[in-house]
């Protein structure tokens, strides 16, 4: 599968506790194969699991086995510790949608892991379709999530030459990446396949779709302002954080005892080496402007 990178970027690490932003598809599953993730680990974050077209099942080490599917919320929170497996089901024929993680404040981030679900939200704004994916949004209502950082996410349809002013937090930075189509955000434009950002400050946000429908992901929060340390599939805070992570993974490989909890279905992923060089702290809210 070929998988876009908007989050994190050279130009900015976290949007709100937004620090990770993977988007995907539409691909044929009879020509890549669909997802095939075998148990892998987190720590320190959450994931949320949105899809715009197909069908993934999610298992993981507190003994979640669900379903993901389009108009709902998968939201898995890896606290001290987790491994999970991500597979396109069988009916799948095409494969579309979003994966991002989300940081956990220090205070939070060495709960126990957990595994919730919930149903959008979805609502006709101004003539467009916003389903509100957790958070709330002033227009829409609110989907409670268990969240430990203020934050939102929601998925915008506009249809061909159409303008939304959405009313937001103020108090968020928000982003938004373009599914398919094209966007003016606030004046500028935002091509397909890219992420737009705006800071604090504003209590609307005005988009007009181009020529075509034009499907959105927002998402935003408050300035998420710890520093972060990611690699692989950890957030931690220093570099002896994700060290330590790594280690008690392999060791877990070998005698079936750590951290990370047991899925024995399919054989888990190795982790990768440590780079040879220390791994630096990626400023975050306030410090990375």
């Amino acid at each position: 599968m070929t998988v876009r990178r908007t989050l994190p970027s050279r130009h900015r690490t976290t949007i709100g506790p937004w620090c990770f932003l993977d988007h995907y598809g539409p691909d044929p599953v009879s020509v890549t194969g669909g997802m095939q993730v075998a148990p892998h680990p987190h720590t320190g974050l959450q994931t949320v699991s949105w899809l715009f077209e197909g069908a993934i099942h999610h298992r993981d080490s507190t003994g979640s086995d669900a379903l993901v599917q389009p108009g709902e919320l998968h939201l898995m929170t890896a606290g001290h510790g987790i491994q999970h497996s991500e597979i396109s089901t069988p009916e799948t024929t095409t494969l579309h949608g979003v994966q991002l993680w989300v940081a956990m404040p220090d205070s939070h981030r060495d709960q126990p892991p957990h595994f919730d679900v919930r149903a959008s939200l979805a609502a006709d704004v101004g003539g467009a379709k916003v389903q509100l994916i957790t958070g709330q949004l002033p227009d829409v209502g609110v989907v409670d999530a268990p969240h430990y950082w203020p934050m939102v996410a929601a998925q915008i349809d506009l249809p061909a030459g159409h303008t939304l002013t959405l009313r937001v937090d103020s108090s968020f930075e928000h982003g938004l990446l373009v599914d398919h189509g094209e966007l003016e955000l606030q004046g500028e434009v935002v091509s397909e396949h890219h992420l737009g950002y705006l800071p604090t400050g504003s209590d609307t946000l005005t988009m007009t779709s181009g020529d075509t429908f034009t499907r959105v992901i927002l998402i935003g929060g408050q300035p998420f302002e710890e520093e972060l340390v990611m690699w692989w599939n950890f957030v931690g805070r220093t570099h002896e954080d994700v060290e330590a992570a790594r280690t008690q993974w392999q060791e877990g490989l070998a005698d079936g005892s750590h951290r990370f909890g047991h899925l024995d279905h399919m054989v888990a992923l190795p982790a990768p080496e440590m780079p040879s060089v220390r791994l630096k702290a990626r400023p975050s809210g306030s410090k990375a402007r």
